[in-house]
């Protein structure tokens, strides 16, 4: 339940369109609900302007499409880390339900319609192995309502790729930039730029970039201003970041 869904209620609630009981039975779960397995925050969008997330690494297909089917009140929901096996089991339990395979991820959007927004997050990336990790970050910023634009396979080994699209890069209002191997690319892309770069390393490279650290290393000492870094090949939380930039930027 969001601050729009909850305005609605009370509104409804003091026009005697709905009794107080049946008000009172939408509101029992506040502010979590316990499914013995898990306790579904109800109260985060209210808190933080969206919803729970559904993290699927170690939940069985059954949980995570019970957890849904709890989320019935959330005009979005998305799960991260998904796999084909557990978007049947949701499919089965709740309508309207969209997988990305390469981002693995799952959404249920119930918004009637989405608002005009003229922030815009560019997610980029240094190759294509790191795909998945950039869709990831891109279906997260797109579910919570925010513009977001993809610029893929260009990273500092054929720099003219990137500067290429010089203009797209300016005309962002955040960019996550997602590189493995040497992790190069943020720092590159913040020195052509005026915005915030969040830099996610991923684990793709060969034996010495021990599975992600050494671009996690290389955008932590990165010495263009204006990057911050988040963990190895978390674009779920690059994309959330995003959007609270660009959201706060469109408001």
């Amino acid at each position: 339940m969001n601050k729009e869904s909850l305005t609605k209620l009370l509104t409804e609630v003091q026009s005697q369109n709905i009794s107080v009981g049946a008000a009172v039975e939408k509101l029992q779960n506040l502010p979590f609900e316990d499914l013995g397995f898990a306790k579904i925050d109800h109260h985060r969008a209210l808190r933080r302007g969206f919803p729970e997330v559904i993290f699927c690494e170690n939940k069985t297909p059954a949980q995570v499409a019970t957890l849904f089917s709890k989320m019935d009140d959330s005009e979005t929901i998305l799960a991260t880390r998904a796999s084909r096996k557990i978007f049947a089991a949701v499919s089965e339990r709740v309508e309207n339900a969209e997988f990305n395979e390469t981002g693995r991820t799952i959404v249920v959007n119930r918004k009637s319609s989405v608002a005009e927004r003229s922030a815009t997050t560019l997610v980029c990336c240094a190759g294509t192995s790191d795909i998945p990790v950039a869709e990831e970050a891109a279906v997260t910023a797109e579910a919570m309502g925010q513009t977001v634009e993809r610029l893929y396979d260009v990273g500092v080994a054929g720099l003219h790729r990137l500067l290429d699209s010089r203009k797209k890069l300016a005309q962002a209002d955040a960019l996550v930039v997602v590189a493995g191997m040497d992790g190069a690319l943020p720092t590159v892309v913040s020195g052509l730029v005026d915005k915030p770069v969040i830099a996610v390393p991923t684990s793709v490279g060969y034996g010495s970039s021990f599975a992600g650290v050494a671009p996690l290393l290389t955008m932590l000492n990165a010495c263009s201003p204006g990057i911050v870094v988040v963990n190895i090949d978390n674009g779920f939380g690059a994309g959330y970041f995003a959007a609270l930039i660009t959201r706060s930027a469109w408001s």
